[in-house]
């Protein structure tokens, strides 16, 4: 069993705080990515955790134990960098025996722990070979073989697909799964690439300018995003953000965008859950491009739109509708809007539709 908690963990250089009062609680064989844009302090908080960084103030706990205060050789930790760091005058098999030969364990030993790993990675026709006639997928592969060859308590991985190509990153993305599939070794992932975070996590820990937004699955901070930030950081593309008027008409509630001259319609419960005096103001609608419907002929509860861009995507395509002065990016299918400029009709799924404050970001945890 191997548990990893931080407890209100800060780190500074110099005057600037990368770290804020951070606390997460990592449980035994979960797959943790730590998922944010460059700079935000997920790397720094993945270096406290191994201990190639000190920490300013709280506590890191593997199993229960304090930590911050031994060396990183003393926390049975495995680090994989996104750089693949491989020693070039040696082949696969010494790169990977090479921390078990440095605790002078038995030649028998090291044999059968390294083709072990090798098996498990898939890599086992490669162990004569040397560094520079491997790939950048097999040379990763041998990084995390060296990394796990010694069965450490947690592996952490610093964005190590991150110099691939897209289709061995792709590729990448499927081994590490399945290996933590194989192994259950309690693992924290450190990416910018949310498809990425999306794909491996058992949870998503998201953070920005080094406070944490959201812990979730990846199904929870996609459905249910805790504020604006997380809401547009998550998602491909991102949801769309839109000041709106919320307002009675004709018995139902209408959501109307600035400068649009017709409010979409949604059911009237919406009334009663917007906190009190917010609907006239100081409301955001988030909604994802699959919750806007569009139709090429007027229907009953659709507004008329003017498609601005059409992006093909093959299997489907992204389209920009104006309305008002807001513009809302839909998901249809392939080549269903022909042109730019086209007139068509839209509708907003009230049960896809987030509401937050535009002050402090936060979701108003209104769903229909």
């Amino acid at each position: 069993m191997t548990q990893i908690e931080l407890r209100g963990v800060e780190k500074f250089f110099g005057e600037v705080q990368v770290i804020r009062n951070l606390d997460l609680f990592i449980d035994h064989n979960e797959f943790i990515v730590m998922l944010g844009p460059s700079g935000c302090g997920k790397t720094t908080t993945l270096r406290a955790i191994a201990g190639l960084e000190t920490i300013d103030r709280g506590d890191i706990l593997i199993d229960g134990k304090v930590v911050q205060h031994l060396k990183a050789a003393d926390r049975d930790i495995a680090f994989v960098f996104q750089s693949f760091s491989l020693y070039p005058h040696m082949t696969v098999y010494e790169n990977i025996a090479f921390p078990l030969r440095a605790t002078r364990q038995s030649k028998a030993q090291v044999d059968l722990a390294v083709r072990q790993v090798a098996e498990i990675l898939q890599i086992t026709p490669l162990l004569s070979r040397r560094p520079s006639a491997l790939s950048g997928g097999d040379m990763q592969r041998v990084a995390i073989g060296r990394a796990l060859v010694r069965s450490p308590k947690a592996l952490l991985m610093d964005e190590p697909i991150g110099a691939l190509d897209a289709k061995l990153r792709e590729e990448m993305r499927a081994e590490i799964k399945r290996l933590h599939m194989k192994q259950g070794s309690t693992t924290i992932y450190v990416t910018h690439d949310q498809v990425e975070a999306m794909s491996l996590a058992d949870r998503v820990v998201i953070m920005h300018e080094g406070v944490l937004q959201q812990v979730g699955t990846p199904e929870e901070v996609y459905s249910r995003p805790a504020n604006l930030f997380v809401a547009q950081f998550v998602g491909s593309p991102v949801m769309n953000i839109a000041e709106a008027h919320v307002a009675e008409e004709h018995g139902e509630a209408r959501v109307r965008m600035a400068g649009a001259e017709q409010g979409f319609s949604f059911p009237r419960d919406l009334l009663g859950r917007l906190p009190a005096g917010s609907a006239g103001n100081g409301i955001a609608l988030g909604i994802r491009p699959e919750g806007i419907a569009v139709e090429r002929e007027p229907r009953e509860g659709f507004l008329p739109v003017e498609a601005r861009i059409i992006e093909p995507l093959g299997s489907h395509d992204i389209v920009d509708l104006q309305v008002g002065s807001q513009m809302l990016r839909a998901r249809t299918k392939s080549g269903f809007v022909p042109r730019p400029g086209e007139r068509v009709w839209a509708r907003i799924d009230p049960v896809q539709a987030h509401f937050f404050d535009t002050q402090s970001g936060r979701s108003l945890g209104v769903r229909l």
